[in-house]
């Protein structure tokens, strides 16, 4: 979209048009292209425009509520194809729980970017090769690596979406970015909904109560499990349409939580000492660890995402410096523990695994370290932080299809 924008640049129509038919990608592509126009009367204009606080709510275009109608209602009806087909739920959802929404996002994306046909049959392609594949695997749920298939296809199929988001440049990193900080716009906005339908959900089951029907069952059934596999679809709409409603949230939050996980992570570390609990001896203890690894991982990368366009203070940056070197310190325990259980029992599908998750986590927050260092040493400036994450997003999609693919071959199905 940037070269589209700056193509239509002196054709007033072609850029309303453009602006109207991707409003939120419009906005996003202009911001960057906004400093190297700034003080040109059209960027000027547009730069008001954009930037102008409205608090009326867009609800887009009659395809795009169509489509999304659409998708809720397909999305429904796949999370119960078990229920319809008389299937054992055991095997249907965690092999195809990824399925459930993200194809449907990567088409509203694929769409909305006039993705090159060929891009898109490679994603359908590789979809649908995807759906095939983890439903004929072989294994039973106590089955290693069919469990790590199915932990890592709705990664791969996340991978998907984000190439369907970036679209037809995928070397466009900014863009690369913006699909993290639409992953924490998404993930307020399901978070708001999914509590208004709590409430929703409470209010209609006790009016219902007091006039003598019974309708958790069926509201359970179909009316909740339904909606929630429709939330991520309506949510996507709504922060596209709509990218006023938690674009000022989401930066809020990151930078409320970062301190506040920095400090509770140190905290954690000294406790763990004290404790006497260790990863190298305690299975149930390393899997906690490297969730927590994960997750802390994640705030950063979505800190960095929510502010790298922004102004921040250096204050802000040191706090994501410090956590990213605790992060990695966090990272070598595990990894010290991964090599000692190998060492001590063997290599087994699930330690392999983790010891190439850790391996290429390690790579990449130490990647980010340094390049917030050289922020705090005035030698780069905050957008090289998120090029690093950026570059790197596709070494991860390389390993979920080495997991997904490889491993039940190389042990056997074991």
């Amino acid at each position: 979209m940037k070269d589209e924008i700056l193509a239509h640049l002196q054709d007033p129509a072609q850029l309303e048009k453009l602006y109207r038919s991707n409003k939120g990608p419009f906005k996003r592509e202009f911001s960057t292209l906004y400093p190297d126009l700034k003080g040109t009367p059209v960027a000027e204009f547009w730069n008001q425009r954009l930037t102008y606080e409205t608090e009326d709510i867009h609800w887009g275009s009659g395809r795009e509520l169509l489509y999304v109608g659409l998708a809720a209602l397909l999305a429904g009806l796949i999370a119960k194809i078990p229920a319809i087909f008389s299937l054992n739920p055991e095997y249907f959802y965690p092999r195809n729980i990824g399925f459930i929404f993200l194809p449907l996002l990567t088409a509203y994306f694929a769409w909305k970017n006039n993705l090159q046909l060929k891009k898109l049959a490679l994603i359908g392609g590789i979809m649908a090769l995807s759906l095939v594949y983890i439903n004929v695997l072989p294994g039973t749920n106590n089955s290693d690596t069919l469990i790590l298939a199915c932990i890592h296809l709705p990664l791969l199929l996340w991978v998907l979406l984000g190439a369907s988001f970036v679209g037809n440049n995928l070397r466009d990193y900014p863009k690369r970015l913006y699909f993290l900080r639409y992953n924490g716009d998404l993930a307020v906005m399901t978070a708001l909904i999914l509590i208004s339908g709590g409430i929703m959900t409470g209010l209609t089951i006790g009016l219902f109560l007091l006039i003598g029907f019974h309708i958790e069952k069926f509201y359970f059934e179909y009316v909740v499990i339904m909606g929630m596999a429709a939330v991520p679809i309506v949510g996507t709409y709504l922060t596209q349409t709509n990218p006023q409603l938690v674009g000022k949230v989401s930066p809020v939050i990151a930078r409320i939580f970062s301190p506040l996980v920095l400090v509770m992570l140190v905290i954690y570390l000294v406790a763990m000492v004290y404790s006497g609990m260790d990863p190298f001896n305690d299975r149930e203890f390393l899997l906690m660890f490297n969730a927590l690894l994960i997750g802390v991982m994640a705030i950063i990368f979505f800190s960095v995402a929510e502010t790298s366009n922004a102004s921040k203070t250096q204050a802000e940056i040191w706090v994501l410096f410090l956590l990213s070197v605790v992060t990695i310190v966090v990272n070598g325990i595990a990894l010290s523990a991964i090599l000692f259980r190998i060492s001590e029992w063997g290599i087994t599908p699930n330690r392999l695994a983790v010891l190439g998750g850790n391996l290429l986590i390690l790579v990449n927050l130490l990647l980010v370290g340094t390049q917030l260092f050289r922020v705090l040493a005035k030698k780069a400036h905050l957008g090289e932080v998120g090029k690093a994450i950026a570059i790197y997003l596709p070494i991860y999609f390389l390993w979920t299809l080495i997991v997904t693919f490889l491993f039940p071959v190389l042990f056997g199905f074991k």
